[in-house]
């Protein structure tokens, strides 16, 4: 029961922290799953719908604080979208998928880190070919993987200067919501099914969500935050990394 109820609690820490910068938190819904040693095979549909009920939320918040921009967005949804349901429709040998998470985690906990702070400079958007390529390239991996590619496209937008951080965040919301969409559907096709706890993981991350996603479309980000977030990250990407092997 104590285990359980510490699980609930940090899946509803992961969501606050992650829907405050506009991500899903599949990543950190993995690296928590994977701490309280649930197979691999069952994290990756549980950190998709977690996913899409915390992007959701995030999106909402971000949306209605007038910070999205929607020709920022589709380019990089409209080639993700299909990639990510191919990769979510693949199918990886435990190890394979395994190394792959480790990887994801191993570098997310990285890039959360390093996030810069700071004043915003002026940002130019993408040109349309590489945003497409960077799309594709990020829905394929973030299929296989089971996350939305958030923790792929944030960093890439923002050391383009591409958008600045709230942009940044309204887009990769629902960036990771159409992906984490065509990702599950992928994993369901091929026969896949959810979890009988995945319920109360759901609840746990609405309840974190709400108010991480509030926060963050309307304060500033915090750093401190976001690096105690990549402990995490690390510690449960070191793990599988040890497992995978």
């Amino acid at each position: 029961m104590l285990e359980q109820a510490l699980m609930l609690a940090g899946v509803a820490c992961v969501a606050f922290l992650y829907a405050s910068v506009g991500h899903g938190g599949a990543s950190g819904y993995l690296a928590v799953l994977a701490l309280f040693g649930f197979a691999i095979v069952q994290m990756k549909s549980s950190a998709l719908v977690l996913n899409l009920l915390i992007a959701a939320v995030s999106f909402w918040a971000f949306q209605r604080a007038r910070h999205f921009e929607w020709k920022l967005f589709w380019p990089f949804a409209v080639t993700s979208v299909p990639f990510s349901f191919i990769g979510g429709f693949l199918t990886l040998s435990p190890k394979v998928y395994g190394l792959l998470l480790a990887g994801t985690l191993l570098y997310a906990s990285v890039r959360l880190a390093l996030a810069r702070s700071g004043a915003e400079t002026a940002w130019t958007g993408p040109r349309l070919p590489v945003a497409l390529g960077a799309g594709a390239g990020i829905g394929l991996l973030s299929g296989m993987v089971g996350v939305g590619g958030g923790i792929f496209l944030s960093p890439l937008m923002i050391l383009m200067d591409w958008a600045d951080a709230k942009r940044v965040a309204a887009v990769s919301a629902l960036f990771i919501w159409v992906n984490s969409l065509a990702g599950l559907a992928g994993y369901i096709a091929k026969g896949g099914s959810l979890p009988p706890w995945q319920w109360s993981l759901a609840l746990a991350a609405l309840a974190g969500g709400f108010a991480g996603a509030h926060l963050g479309a309307n304060r500033f980000e915090s750093p401190t935050l976001k690096r105690l977030l990549a402990v995490v990250l690390l510690l449960a990407g070191w793990k599988l990394l040890k497992v995978s092997l």
